[in-house]
């Protein structure tokens, strides 16, 4: 329920704060009080679109805020589903500031929101029933999911649901499988030439990596062979002259003969060795380099440039390097592959999606017998509440028609009704007259009782066009509502005051030369005072204060709540 609500700087209201308990809630107050400022401010709470206009002048911005405790579970559910959470305390903080340059900033648990969300978490929480709210009972396309509620069918709703959810998967793969012949052709065909001509060149892995390594070398191959010669000759073989390995031949033989002067000869004559041996390794290795068994190193060039332009060209078309080629060319096998198994999975889509069909239909037909009975005792209940609500001419109908197979079974619901005798059913937001209006509007809140999931219903001007009986009657409904719901109403009929848990008193006064809204919440002195204001007017007799009394103490014996 909606605990407490701050407002600054909208219209008339510099600055309230505003305390509101469970059961029934009423404002009352003079004509212009600024009653309408605070069902504004929770609208504009509710992601309303901000008007310049609603800030007050001479003011760069306005403020309203609102904290939410006892949430409901559907109502947290809800909530959990958009991606908002209540605090640690089940509580929910929002607060909306409007600046007059047209911005705006949300906040809901100090984290700024857009607000589209905002409208989203205001459904959920408050639902305000006025001529010109679009209420969620008026939106045609929810009627179903009322009706469903009603019905008390969640077992049978949820089979037919999971029914159709396996229905449109199925139809969306074989709506994938199902492509037109020439489409598929060209497909074909274009899958089995790229295959074509991948598998043509006979790639292998790191091709054209070794390829360039291979094209570098030999056009480098005379600098290559002219250095390693050298290298070879001057550490192996010299043509004319003794290499390194003779000239530490000759060294370690001269050596050999010191040893008998030399202590440390032998182990010198070793390192000599070794150092011989390792030029020799070096120099055969860099001779080895120059293999060029193919002979001719231009051909061998061409074959390799040759070789490179048709992987370039198979780069072009189908990755940067070999790999991605092979990659490409096996993801083409896999398109072609499934193209040439559509055929017979088209086939077995098809049986699989008749069947779900039937099983579907089988299941809608259940769902729509189950609507029908549900829609006859809710136009019954309905009808019922309005005769209490002094519209004993009103009918009420659920219009249900059949349709083709949806996710809503094979139906379409829409409330209906017919204000006087001999009128057409119409549908509700149809209904000409504000009272009437509130007065259906309150009707099926009775009879779908917490249905609609929000945890505070608002009444703006429930009784407009009524009094007396009716007043009484529509007073009765709301308490009764109360019992589920939090109720605020804003109300011009003592009948319905009396009723109220909670009586708070719109009015305004002059400070500083400029008008201020406020609303305090009345004692039992106080409700009486203004239950005679609202009888009587401005003159207040004792008589009317005496009727006042008597008015709160025949409203708590005709009480409707189950204490």
């Amino acid at each position: 329920m909606l605990a407490s609500l701050y407002i600054e700087n909208i219209a008339v209201v510099r600055r309230a704060e505003i305390e509101l308990g469970g059961g029934l809630t009423v404002l009352t107050g003079e004509t212009g009080a600024g009653k309408s400022v605070i069902i504004d401010s929770i609208r504009l709470l509710m992601g309303a679109r901000a008007r310049r206009e609603q800030i007050r002048r001479g003011e760069n911005s306005a403020t309203v805020a609102g904290l939410f405790r006892d949430i409901s579970h559907d109502a947290v559910c809800a909530l959990s589903e958009i991606g908002i959470e209540p605090d640690e305390n089940g509580e929910l903080y929002i607060q909306r500031t409007v600046f007059s340059d047209g911005r705006g900033k949300t906040l809901v648990g100090g984290r700024q929101i857009p607000l589209q969300l905002q409208r989203e978490i205001g459904a959920s929480l408050i639902a305000i029933h006025g001529q010109h709210d679009n209420q969620k009972l008026l939106r045609p396309e929810l009627h179903i999911m009322f009706l469903d509620s009603y019905a008390s069918e969640c077992g049978l709703l949820e089979e037919y649901k999971s029914a159709y959810r396996a229905l449109k998967e199925t139809r969306r793969e074989l709506d994938e499988t199902n492509r037109d012949e020439a489409e598929t052709a060209r497909l074909t065909e274009m899958y089995q030439y790229q295959i074509k001509d991948i598998d043509s060149a006979k790639l292998r892995p790191g091709e054209d990596e070794e390829l360039e390594r291979l094209r570098v070398k030999i056009r480098s191959y005379e600098k290559l062979a002219r250095y390693a010669h050298a290298v070879y000759a001057s550490l192996c073989a010299g043509d004319n002259a003794p290499s390194a390995r003779d000239r530490i031949g000759e060294a370690v033989s001269a050596l050999e003969r010191l040893s008998e002067f030399i202590p440390e000869a032998d182990s010198m004559v070793e390192r000599l060795r070794s150092c011989m041996l390792e030029a020799e390794d070096i120099g055969e290795t860099v001779f080895g380099m120059l293999d060029d068994g193919d002979g001719d190193s231009s051909a061998r060039l061409d074959r390799i440039e040759s070789r490179i332009e048709t992987i370039s060209k198979l780069k072009r078309k189908y990755g940067a390097d070999v790999r991605e080629i092979l990659e490409f060319r096996d993801k083409a096998k896999e398109k072609l592959d499934m193209l040439e198994e559509s055929g017979d999975r088209a086939e077995a889509l098809r049986k699989r999606l008749k069947a779900e069909t039937e099983q579907a239909e089988k299941i809608a037909r259940r769902l729509h017998d189950a609507r029908l009975e549900a829609a006859a005792r809710l136009s019954e209940a309905v009808t019922a509440e309005l005769v209490f609500l002094e519209m004993e001419k009103a009918g009420f109908s659920v219009e249900i028609k059949e349709t083709e197979l949806g996710a809503d079974g094979i139906d379409s619901v829409e409330f209906v009704i017919a204000t006087n005798p001999g009128e057409p059913f119409l549908p509700l937001h149809k209904i000409a007259s504000g009272g009437e209006l509130s007065r259906v509007m309150l009707a099926l809140k009775c009879v779908l009782e917490d249905k609609e999931g929000t945890g505070t219903l608002i009444f703006d001007e429930v009784d407009t066009g009524v009094s007396g009986k009716t007043a009484q009657k529509i007073g009765i409904k709301l308490r009764q509502i109360s019992e589920s719901a939090q109720v605020i109403c804003i109300t011009h009929a003592a009948q319905i005051a009396a009723l109220s848990d909670h009586h708070l008193l719109v009015s305004k006064h002059e400070i500083d030369g400029r008008a201020e809204t406020g609303a305090e919440e009345l004692d039992e002195e106080g409700r009486t005072a203004e239950l005679a204001r609202i009888m009587g007017g401005e003159q207040i007799t004792e008589k009317l204060l005496e009727s006042a009394r008597e008015l709160r103490i025949i409203s708590k014996n005709s009480s409707v709540r189950n204490e």
